[in-house]
């Protein structure tokens, strides 16, 4: 893929208009669930910036890790998520897919395996970007996040059953819940692309405006 391509969601509706199935009731909003978590503390001191460290060094960091722990996460399940057994990249009542950039049109839809095989990508490229960050280095980290974002996503909606199976919801949710904190403090990915998974967010890490709104369990 060439670097004026994204990946998006678009709404899975039939090609004859009619509105898509109800959804399916979302296992991993049932309280039983969203309650496991590995640690217990406020995740907003590990992502804010501390004074001496330089936004990109903090930045890359960062994102090393995330994508360390997602892939990891990812690989607990991948026997469970090949291209026969998903075939599009769903979450919730939405499909991925790559749109160029420059022409707006859907290039193709693509299983979440090649979602994964693109961050890689993208990860040596970030790796590879040496000791001085390049002008577009901010842009490389926001297109990084929003694959792990879709990853994430997609392991919620299509892989909790295994994660569950596993015993592993309680990293996932650590993982998710200081993902969303990460990317919101530094405003790395656009809420239309987060939106699809606001319930979940908003049970794992609320955000500053609804917390005033949220009580104890």
């Amino acid at each position: 893929l060439e670097w004026n391509s994204r990946l998006s969601w678009k709404s899975k509706t039939k090609p004859n208009g009619k509105k898509p199935p109800a959804e399916e009731k979302k296992q991993y909003l049932e309280p039983e669930f969203t309650k496991v978590r590995v640690v217990d503390f406020d995740l907003k001191e590990l992502v804010v910036l501390p004074r001496e460290i330089d936004l990109n060094e903090w930045l890359a960091s960062n994102t090393t890790t995330f994508f360390n722990l997602i892939n990891l996460q990812y690989s607990t399940i991948s026997e469970f998520c090949t291209g026969e057994i998903c075939q599009a990249m769903t979450a919730c009542n939405t499909a991925g897919f790559f749109l160029d950039e420059e022409t707006k049109q859907v290039i193709f839809h693509e299983p979440i395996v090649t979602c994964v095989s693109f961050s890689y990508y993208c990860f040596c490229l970030f790796l590879a970007s040496g000791k001085e960050f390049p002008n577009s280095f901010e842009s490389l980290v926001k297109k990084i996040c929003r694959y792990l974002f879709h990853v994430l996503a997609h392991l919620y909606w299509a892989h909790f059953k295994e994660t569950v199976a596993l015993e592993l919801q309680g990293h996932l949710n650590t993982l998710y819940a200081h993902f969303i904190v990460f990317v919101r403090e530094f405003n790395l990915v656009d809420p239309k692309e987060t939106c699809i998974m606001d319930d979940l967010s908003e049970i794992l890490s609320p955000s500053p405006s609804s917390q005033n709104h949220v009580t104890e369990r």
